[in-house]
This record gives structure tokens, sequence and C-alpha cells, in this order.
């Protein structure tokens, strides 16, 4: 992912600087000095995520990478964000969410506000994340129903902004309240936006839709294993890792040789192969 992000970061685009800083920290278990290095750039871009990483590696008491008013990153994240987020910008806001967990004095409830004005800012991000903590709110919601229903209100929201993750948790709550219909509308609709996990229910249920745990292929059409097949196999190509390795060897003996062949081989096994390929 690296050269093409620098194309961009060499270009000016901080996003792609911080993200760069993200994949050398992956790549080396912690704050290298690439890492730091884009991070810096991106933070003195104004990139406020690149700040708490900063703080995160210890940037400043480590390596003397501080902000130059001599401040700490998170005290300078609030202060360059927090009059952005006043002005309206919703980006901003939902970064605030972060920031002030990190901030001297730790503010959860100025958190959830700024959180909840960036998602009534049409910030699909943090309606999703606002779906995600309430479906966890075992406090604020006595049982599952009442969780499940707070959760569900936040992630339609986020998902008819065209949001696909909360697609893909719009579908799973919507299946756990017994809406098999709209579940499987709201999955399949995930897929259609690149979501991996809702294109994997796809081919799941086209390969073995009355398995156990298998309740959201209740809506689904007819199965059709070869199809599935070929639906794994072009996840597989476009996104090869550990996950697609595993979903085509649990798959693999639920599909008849036939079956496999029809969805891999041949012009037909192609052409249902590449009908899946290059999406979203």
């Amino acid at each position: 992912m690296q050269p093409p992000l620098e194309i961009a970061a060499e270009a000016g685009d901080m996003e792609a600087m911080y993200y760069l800083g993200e994949a050398n920290r992956l790549l080396s278990r912690g704050l290298s000095q690439a890492a730091l290095d884009w991070y810096y750039q991106a933070a003195q871009n104004g990139d406020p995520h690149a700040m708490l990483r900063l703080f995160d590696g210890g940037a400043c008491e480590q390596g003397d990478v501080c902000p130059e008013d001599g401040g700490d990153w998170p005290q300078e994240a609030l202060e360059l964000t927090l009059p952005k987020a006043e002005a309206g910008d919703a980006e901003a806001m939902a970064a605030l969410y972060n920031i002030y967990y990190y901030v001297k004095d730790p503010d959860e409830a100025e958190a959830m506000k700024w959180l909840r004005r960036a998602a009534e800012a049409g910030h699909v991000e943090s309606m999703n994340l606002l779906g995600e903590i309430a479906r966890n709110d075992e406090k604020g919601y006595p049982n599952d129903i009442e969780r499940l229903e707070a959760a569900e209100v936040w992630f339609r929201q986020a998902a008819e902004g065209g949001y696909a993750p909360s697609m893909n948790n719009l579908a799973s709550v919507l299946n756990h309240l017994d809406q098999p219909d709209e579940a499987w509308e709201w999955i399949t609709k995930a897929s259609e936006a690149g979501h991996m996990n809702g294109r994997g229910w796809l081919a799941a249920c086209n390969i073995e839709p009355e398995e156990a745990g298998r309740e959201l292929c209740r809506s689904a059409p007819a199965p059709d294993p070869a199809k599935g097949w070929a639906m794994f196999l072009a996840i597989h190509e476009e996104a090869p890792g550990s996950s697609s390795e595993n979903a085509l060897r649990a798959y693999r003996d639920s599909v008849t040789p036939e079956q496999r062949e029809e969805g891999e081989e041949g012009e037909e096994g192609e052409e249902m192969m590449d009908e899946w390929l290059n999406r979203e």
C-alpha cells in the first residue's frame, strides 16, 4: 500500500502521510523512525490523529519530537481542533471524541457530546461508532433488545448515508431483531458497497444456508454453490490473506468437484468469477 500513498503524501495529502505512519508503525510493531517521520509530517499539516499517535509513542519524551510551543501533543491537537469543531467542521467534531480522552483531565461527557454533534452533522463514522457504543451499553440499556434497537437507529442513519460498515452492522442487528428480509437486503447492499464481510455472507449463503449460525441466510435466494465458490475465489484474488484462505478451506468440502469446476474453470467459470472481481 505504501507506493501509492507516498505519491499522494509527497503531493501534500495529509491523510496519506498519516496512513504511511500507520503502515510503518504496524510493520515495525512500534514507533519506528519512518513511522515517526510520517506522523510528524501529518501533525505539522494539522492532523490531530497523527498528534495522538506521536503522544502514544512517546515521541516528545523519547525522540524530542514535540510541538513547537513546547506543549504536549494532545493539548496541541485540542487547541487546533476545537475552533474548527465550533465552526461546524464535522471531521473536527469527530476527532474531539478521541482527543478528550487524551488530555490531562479526560472528559468522557465532553467527548460524547462532540461525537453526537459530529453524527448530527452527518459524519457517518461517528454514527457508526454511536451504534457500536449503544450495542454494547449494558448500563444504559438493561436488555439485549433495547441495546439492539438503540444501535439500529445509528447504524441505519449511517447505512442510508452510504457507509458500508454500517450496512453490515445494520444487517446483523436486524437479523438479531428477527427481521430477516431487511437483514438480507442490507447485507446485500454491504457487499455491493465493497464490504468484505457482506460479500462473504453472500458467498456462504450460496453454499451452506442451512448450517448452524446461518440465520442471516433465512431470506436469501435459492443457493448456488458454484456461484458461492466463485465469489470466495474472487475475494481471495482481490484481498488474499488468512481470512480468504480459511474461507476456501472451510467451504471446499461443501462444494462438489463439479460445482468447484463450474465456479473456477472453463469459460463459464471465468465469467462467473469475473463478475465478482474489480467491483467496489
